[in-house]
């Protein structure tokens, strides 16, 4: 999804004019309702009937992306069984599509639109698109918080456009001047420069707990710049790693013991490296279905659940800074196995309480990684924060995928 914008340049005015798009669209469904509701901002756009999963093939619940789109398909599960204007949510086999709506749950987990609206709704979106499923109805709300990314255009100290594709093009009609590419030597007085950036498709961003992983992955690479052999920083404990983490802890005096990663030892190692402390907590970016990159953030009373909530760019203008959030909070309950291997100690259980504010409250970002992001920023952009990090439906050609939990039954 891209959207270009003209940079209008003169000596001492730079303005932007961006050419007219739709918002990005977003879709609920409700497994309890079963309902499809599609959004457009705060605005109802379309709503139908659904049928989703019957008992023993429960249709996930949880934050999806549109994988792939189909006018026509045959399922590769169930006897090549048709589903027309199929919209995929899962390379396991989940998806939106045509299909008989009995006023109940029947199907094998896919989410059964009614016909004519399942050939409406396939021409209304685009891949990427976000499909929110709950087992209760919610809808989105306009979310303010200081944590929020602000879009920035990505200008150096210099003043020149960098990170960002420049290219002699033709403006569209009404824009004026022919566009050139900016470079250092200003136009003369009276005339005008266009420039055209390419703005990049729309960022994926998971916000979410450190896994052990990513922990090994620090320890190799601050163990190195301490002159430790500790092999390639591959987030894995091999022979090499646990060689060299056993050395480093015989050399400051560290108590071997079962536990490898023992927060002594971490607190020692950063504080020997030279940093403040071991990070809480990691944020990762996809772009087109793919990994860009992640850094470590940190989260404050990681004691305590973030929860799961979702949240999505738009009215995204980097020229005046701004853009407009809208997010909703789902319902995740956690096992409490998972709880104590997390660390967490009070769940997220009230979102009365743990609301998507009270999440991004507790979130650090570094400076430099949030100004990488802001220079990214574009229209659908979104933020997906988690306490259980990437699920096994997130892998090659998918958005974060983040399925969630329904509370036990009593």
């Amino acid at each position: 999804m891209f959207q270009r914008f003209a940079l209008a340049v003169s000596l001492s005015l730079m303005s932007s004019t961006a050419l007219a798009a739709d918002g990005p669209l977003q879709i609920y469904i409700s497994k309890a309702e079963q309902t499809l509701t599609v959004y457009d901002g705060d605005e109802v756009v379309a709503t139908t009937k659904v049928s989703t999963g019957k008992p023993g093939h429960t249709t996930p619940s949880g934050i999806f992306s549109i994988l792939e789109k189909r006018k026509y398909h045959e399922s590769n599960l169930y006897s090549n069984a048709p589903m027309p204007f199929m919209q995929r949510l899962t390379w396991s086999g989940i998806a939106l599509h045509e299909g008989k709506l009995p006023g109940y749950p029947a199907s094998h987990g896919c989410v059964r639109l009614p016909n004519g609206f399942a050939k409406t709704l396939f021409s209304m979106t685009e891949r990427g698109a976000h499909v929110i499923i709950t087992d209760d109805a919610i809808a989105p709300k306009s979310i303010t918080h200081a944590n929020l990314f602000t879009p920035r255009l990505p200008v150096d100290d210099g003043g020149l456009l960098s990170d960002v594709e420049l290219r002699p093009g033709r403006v569209e009609a009404g824009l004026g001047p022919v566009e050139v590419a900016m470079n250092a030597v200003p136009p003369r007085s009276g005339a005008e420069t266009k420039v055209t950036i390419e703005e990049p498709p729309p960022l994926r961003i998971l916000i979410t707990r450190r896994t052990q992983r990513d922990v090994v992955s620090d320890v190799q690479r601050l163990l190195g710049t301490l002159g430790f052999d500790a092999g390639v920083s591959d987030g894995l404990l091999g022979t090499r790693t646990i060689a060299a983490i056993n050395a480093f802890k015989e050399k400051h005096e560290i108590a071997k013991d079962a536990q490898i990663l023992s927060e002594t030892f971490l607190g020692t190692l950063y504080m020997q490296a030279g940093e403040d402390h071991p990070p809480t907590g990691q944020l990762m970016i996809r772009q087109k279905f793919a990994p860009l990159f992640s850094a470590p953030v940190n989260i404050r009373e990681p004691e305590k659940a973030l929860g799961t909530h979702f949240i999505e760019a738009t009215a995204v203008d980097r020229y005046k800074r701004k853009a407009e959030w809208r997010g909703v909070t789902l319902d995740d309950h956690l096992p409490a196995s998972t709880q104590k291997r997390l660390g967490i100690v009070t769940p997220a259980d009230d979102k009365s309480i743990f609301s998507a504010e009270a999440a991004l409250s507790r979130i650090v970002i570094p400076d430099d990684v949030r100004a990488r992001i802001e220079t990214m920023l574009s229209e659908g952009s979104s933020i997906t924060i988690s306490d259980t990090g990437i699920g096994p439906e997130t892998g090659d050609g998918t958005d974060f995928i983040t399925v969630t939990r329904s509370k036990p039954q009593a």
